[in-house]
């Protein structure tokens, strides 16, 4: 079980803040926890929400054996509501329906604690009804609102809460956190340039796209080294029919990308930087093919597909595209 010890290895400025404020029963009424994906927001949350419910607390530390403690990992509290958007957006119903909960008096306890993911969905007649909700907090009540972005959220909503910044984990940390459960250093890797979440991690490694994903990565890299005029051929008949869908796209783009700057990385003289470290014998057979300007120029060039497919551009035209332009 996530405790604060575990915590504030990945967040030590946060959770020293927490967990000072638990100590000192100074909880504020609303935090807003802003970080990228990955950075562990609904794991704080959640373990935030343990040391104010836990009845066998010790130093600020949930005992995560008690009634309260093992409701709150069943997602079954009573007295915490954990908000999520309805479908692409969190909606002025749902924040009504918080504040019909929150009139009635705890079941538990007499503390009351929302979480909101992605609080930064709301329409904005939920975000004035939450403004509104937020300007007349119960004398129990906590509110934790999620995001990646604040600044997307009513600048009076900021106001009103603690902004607590989640900084994102070291490469290296990530790295050695999925080696740690038992994935290849060669894996392990190349996840955590896609990724910092943990689960989805994990979720990443096991699936077969992604293993076909890295070896379609090098075919295409050979094929338009060594026959580029079938490079389109090979996105139609190979690349297309593995990446079904936008969100596969953008991982696999990701992944190409991840290449051009390890052939960067040899011409800047630092191996130990590279990403495919099982391909470091094709990276440097690469350097004949690809000069540090025409490395350059590919990588730009992925991170423009890669802003089309955000555009809702065809991903086929994205990757035809972007195909010429690495054969130039």
């Amino acid at each position: 079980m996530l405790n604060w010890a575990d915590m504030s290895i990945k967040q030590p400025v946060v959770s020293k803040m927490l967990v000072n404020s638990l100590k000192r029963d100074r909880i504020s009424h609303a935090y807003i926890f802003q970080g990228s994906r990955g950075t562990g927001k609904s794991a704080l949350s959640r373990l935030f929400a343990k040391s104010i419910f836990c009845k066998n607390l010790k130093d600020a530390e949930p005992c995560n054996a008690c009634k309260d403690c093992r409701r709150i990992d069943s997602g079954n509290h009573p007295d915490l509501h954990w908000i999520i958007p309805d479908g692409a957006s969190i909606k002025n119903d749902q924040i009504l329906q918080l504040q019909k909960e929150f009139s009635y008096t705890g079941m538990e306890s007499d503390r009351k604690v929302y979480v909101m993911e992605d609080a930064d969905k709301m329409t904005a007649n939920a975000s004035n009804r939450l403004l509104k909700f937020l300007e007349e907090p119960g004398a129990h009540t906590t509110a934790i609102l999620l995001t990646e972005n604040s600044q997307a959220l009513l600048q009076t909503i900021q106001s009103r809460c603690q902004i607590l910044a989640l900084q994102p984990l070291h490469e290296g940390q990530f790295e050695e956190l999925l080696i740690s459960e038992g994935l290849p250093q060669s894996s392990a890797r190349l996840l955590s340039q896609l990724t910092q979440n943990y689960e989805e991690a994990m979720e990443i490694s096991g699936q077969e796209w992604f293993a076909k994903a890295r070896k379609l990565v090098v075919q295409l890299v050979e094929v338009l080294e060594t026959r580029p005029n079938e490079a389109l051929l090979f996105i139609h008949s190979q690349w297309m029919p593995v990446m079904k869908d936008r969100e596969l796209q953008q991982l696999a783009l990701h992944l190409l990308l991840l290449w051009f700057k390890d052939i960067i990385y040899l011409y800047a003289d630092r191996p130990d930087s590279i990403i495919y470290i099982q391909e470091k014998d094709r990276l440097e057979n690469s350097l004949r093919h690809w000069t540090r300007q025409r490395a350059t120029d590919s990588l730009q060039s992925v991170m423009e597909a890669k802003r089309q497919l955000d555009q809702n551009v065809h991903p086929a035209l994205v990757m035809e595209k972007l195909t010429l332009q690495m054969q130039r």
